[in-house]
């Protein structure tokens, strides 16, 4: 079976059905098209856990590993959760699973996707989980038990759609627990609120990683210039994608148009290959 580290890209942030909306592919069907290009896909869903999903398709020989989102729907901001989640990804995953905390929280950004819920009964709106913070400002306790959890397990967590002082509270409980691996999802994307000098600021955190994906270049809200700041100003930048979307580029002409990104900005190979390969395998495999 092959690993994230003997791929050529790993892509950290793909959505496949089922899903809250509609995607373009299954979760086969998105192993498929990564194994097509010599890469490794992590499985997201806003919906459920991917976990079963990935250990399926790697029963198929597929490059896939999987997420557990802690939105109230895939079993909420819950240890138990967690680790049902571990054991269904299977005792022989070459990557952790990958725990993001809830993403169906409100916030002042509105996307500007066109979105097909997935299932007729499905009102996105009607499961909107709590903040990780509390009325006081401080980190909830079920959130500070599952990071606690965490350090146990063969998992990484990443902040989901928090805002920036949600994810900075995150980052110090992370700190006093000497959790191994934390990723700040979406970090300069508008609903999360980093800036590329924030993000040197704490790059001397261990095990701290920094997301930045293709949908946020491709919607506009970041361009290549950003890229390049961002991947100077921290040291564990990775690159994923975000797609999915039924109409967004697929998997190669995601990639393809990375290339372009990659050469506006003016990235050596040695930092494009930091954060399309080796930034995302450290953060998934011991």
């Amino acid at each position: 079976m092959r690993d994230p580290a003997g791929s050529v890209v790993v892509d950290l942030h793909y959505h496949a059905g089922p899903d809250l909306y509609r995607r373009r592919l299954t979760s086969l069907g998105a192993g498929r098209a990564y194994q097509d290009v010599g890469g490794w896909v992590v499985l997201k869903s806003h919906l459920s856990s991917t976990a079963a999903r990935a250990w399926e398709a790697r029963q198929e020989g597929l490059p896939v590993s999987g997420t557990l989102v802690l939105n109230e729907l895939a079993g909420g901001v819950r240890p138990r959760a967690v680790e049902q989640a571990v054991y269904a990804h299977g005792p022989d995953s070459p990557a952790r699973l990958v725990v993001h905390l809830p993403t169906l929280v409100g916030h002042t950004h509105c996307s500007p996707l066109r979105r097909t819920p997935f299932h007729p009964l499905l009102d996105p709106e009607r499961w909107r989980t709590r903040p990780v913070l509390d009325d006081d400002g401080r980190l909830r306790r079920d959130v500070r038990e599952v990071l606690r959890a965490a350090r146990d397990l063969p998992v990484a967590v990443a902040t989901g759609h928090s805002d920036r002082e949600s994810a900075l509270r995150i980052v110090d409980e992370a700190v006093r627990l000497e959790l191994p691996r934390l990723l700040l999802t979406h970090a300069t994307h508008p609903m999360s609120g980093f800036t590329p000098d924030n993000l040197t600021d704490l790059s001397q955190v261990p095990g701290l990683y920094v997301e930045i994906t293709a949908l946020t270049l491709l919607l506009g809200h970041r361009d290549a210039g950003h890229l390049s700041e961002l991947v100077h100003a921290h040291p564990r930048v990775l690159f994923s994608s975000d797609l999915g979307q039924p109409d967004q580029p697929d998997v190669k002409e995601w990639l393809d148009l990375s290339t372009q990104w990659f050469r506006a900005a003016g990235l050596t190979n040695r930092e494009i290959r930091a954060i399309t390969w080796a930034n995302p395998v450290n953060l998934l495999t011991p």
